[in-house]
């Protein structure tokens, strides 16, 4: 389905962070957006506030009447979803197109220039933080994160103009091999989601495969240390980041009184005093990997020093499904 004919979305397991941010990033569009979810929230009932059609049982009688046309709706689901899930069955028996999250947002890789984070840990603080300093910077971004931005009150950040958009990489389900990043942060790769992989090292070479997804041209920036062994295609930079090696790194670091302050070492240029508006010691590292994303895609030093002092953190962090 070419996207000028989808006039109405409908997700499954419409509740969860990664899927309520691309249900807004469709009601900002102007479209019909509704949906199933197993038990209102607080976050259902805010996306009902901005205009999308929810309901909590599952029957296909509870689907709105413009969500049942295949020639003009879109189904988004969620693998945690059963196969045997009513409506899913309904709309697989009726031929429709439908899509898990992470392919609509591998679609969006494909039309913008992906900033995607990945990792067993860290992603989601390390994407926000990024998304933040790119949204207050003069290049501005889209952004869908895996938390609520205390900055923004929401998972979503929209853009009218700007080419960038930062994603959170679920590893869940192999979920980030549908993304084509332009750079990647990859922050760890600590064995998890066994179930899916069942051993650790089918969990490095999934993430193996997802550096080969990095567009040519593109960059990856990887924690220093990590065990997976990148594989990028030629033209990829590569550079390793940490708290105190890698090509990307802190220095002169103090933490005083409630505060924290460090200057950064980076191939493009050091940046110094940079002061955390979250101060706790683990955004040193999360912060060095947010700031060399976004200045290895043009922020400039003064940017990157206000992005990171006006960074409030997330007030909820979930899984993506």
């Amino acid at each position: 389905m070419k996207p000028k004919d989808i006039k109405a979305v409908y997700f499954i397991g419409a509740g969860g962070i990664g899927m309520s941010a691309i249900a807004r990033y469709f009601i900002k569009k102007g479209l019909v957006v509704a949906g199933y979810d197993k038990t209102p929230s607080e976050l259902t009932q805010q996306l009902e506030k901005e205009g999308m059609l929810l309901h909590y049982e599952e029957s296909v009688t509870e689907i709105p009447y413009v969500c049942k046309d295949p020639r003009s709706c879109l189904v988004i689901y969620t693998p945690a979803i059963p196969e045997s899930h009513q409506e899913l069955a309904f709309f697989r028996a009726n031929g429709f197109e439908i899509e898990k999250r992470a392919q609509v947002l591998g679609t969006l890789t494909c039309t913008h220039k992906g900033l995607c984070f990945a990792g067993t840990h860290g992603k989601t603080t390390t994407s926000a933080m990024c998304a933040h300093i790119m949204h207050q910077s003069h290049l501005d971004c889209n952004a869908f994160l895996g938390g609520i931005s205390k900055n923004y009150g929401t998972n979503y950040i929209l853009s009218d103009h700007s080419d960038y958009v930062v994603i959170e990489a679920d590893e869940f389900d192999r979920s980030f091999h549908w993304l084509r990043p332009w750079m990647s942060v990859i922050t760890s790769t600590d064995p998890d989601h066994l179930d899916i992989y069942g051993t650790e090292e089918a969990y490095l070479d999934s993430f193996r495969y997802y550096t080969t997804l990095i567009q040519e041209g593109g960059a990856l920036i990887i924690h220093h240390g990590l065990q997976m062994k990148p594989e990028v295609k030629p033209g990829v930079r590569i550079y390793q980041y940490g708290l105190n090696k890698g090509d990307f790194h802190a220095t002169n670091i103090q933490i005083d009184n409630g505060e924290i302050t460090f200057d950064l070492i980076s191939p493009v240029e050091d940046v110094k005093g940079i002061h955390l508006g979250q101060p706790v010691p683990i955004n040193i590292e999360n912060g060095v990997a947010a700031m060399a994303m976004a200045q290895l895609n043009g922020c400039t030093a003064a940017e990157l020093k206000y992005g990171m002092k006006t960074y409030q953190g997330l007030t909820a962090v979930s899984i993506l499904r």
